[in-house]
């Protein structure tokens, strides 16, 4: 899919599409993984996709500094740290909590050189936008990116990168019957879901939440509103309703950020039988999900399944305790 939009180059495209034999044969389905924990990225996930076209728009609008926010560990903030560096870009990281050691991703967040600001985290939107008129009132040119770099310009990369999804199955002649991946501000939903219709995917998309409630309409109104303005932008005529997305809220464990029995065994079961790491927030309880649903039978013996791995394994210092809580109780 060609695209008038302006982008720069940050990823490694295209992520691997590989197939996971023993897992596979461990839960009785075709197991499939894209592997975009592997973009490359300061260690890479699914954001620098988004990052790509957000940041291409910041630098035609000739701005000097990124403001964007997150959680302690929000993988979304430490790639557009890094792109920020990459580019000459001062970078403004507002966090959700009191301050936190160095550990994980906020570790890398000021190797990257960004400056943090923490904050309630019902007060990240604000602080967001008072920092942008402080900085305008210096002289500064500021560029607010939403959490999780989730608009309609960030959601082009998701549907851009189900293109490339669907290019790689054709190439292989693989039809895939089910898609998983973990959802929470989303806008890789948004893309995933309008590029599904765009590239004629005739099998399920299932979103894992994160942390979104069940029957949260006005998120799935957002979702679709978001897709929409996206198509909008490519010239697409396909539109996306909030009865298109497909969603998991039966694994919600703890919240958002608790590690449960959920996440560990999902952790351990892909490092140890496939040596692919998942992290404690977004991949572990959507690959745990998953896990869950083909257990249970809700998924087929001999379906083909793709999980989709959006990078949150540099994370995981951050949480070693609550990873291996289990084999230290054993």
């Amino acid at each position: 899919m060609d695209t008038q939009l302006a982008r720069v180059s940050l990823a490694n495209l295209p992520t691997p599409l590989e197939h996971l034999p023993r897992l596979s044969k461990l839960l009785g389905v075709e197991l499939w993984i894209k592997r975009d924990d592997l973009t490359g990225l300061a260690t890479g996930g699914n954001k620098t996709r988004k990052l790509e076209f957000l940041i291409a728009d910041a630098l035609e609008q000739q701005v000097d500094c990124v403001i964007t926010a997150g959680g302690s560990q929000s993988n979304h903030c430490r790639q557009t740290a890094a792109a920020a560096a990459k580019f000459g870009l001062e970078c403004h990281l507002v966090l959700g909590g009191e301050t936190q050691p160095p550990l994980g991703n906020l570790l890398l967040d000021q190797i990257l050189g960004a400056q943090i600001h923490w904050v309630a985290k019902t007060e990240r939107n604000n602080k967001m936008q008072q920092l942008a008129q402080q900085l305008q009132g210096e002289g500064r040119r500021p560029y607010v990116i939403p959490i999780g770099g989730s608009n309609a310009i960030g959601a082009v990369g998701y549907v851009q990168a189900f293109v490339e999804l669907q290019q790689q199955l054709d190439a292989a002649s693989i039809a895939i019957d089910h898609i998983y991946f973990p959802t929470s501000s989303g806008g890789t939903q948004a893309g995933l879901v309008l590029g599904a219709k765009a590239a004629g995917f005739a099998g399920s998309l299932t979103a894992v939440s994160i942390d979104v409630e069940p029957n949260d309409q006005a998120f799935l109104d957002e979702v679709s509103d978001v897709a929409n303005q996206a198509a909008a932008m490519l010239g697409l005529s396909h539109r996306v309703a909030p009865a298109d997305l497909q969603m998991d809220f039966d694994h919600l464990g703890g919240g958002y950020g608790v590690v449960g029995q959920l996440e560990r065994e999902a952790i351990r079961l892909m490092a140890e039988t496939e040596g692919v790491l998942l992290g404690p927030v977004y991949s572990g309880r959507g690959f745990g999900a998953l896990v869950d649903r083909i257990r249970s039978g809700q998924i087929a013996a001999g379906e083909r399944v793709l999980y989709w791995h959006t990078g949150d394994e540099s994370a995981l210092h951050a949480y070693s305790a609550e990873v291996l809580a289990e084999s230290e109780s054993n």
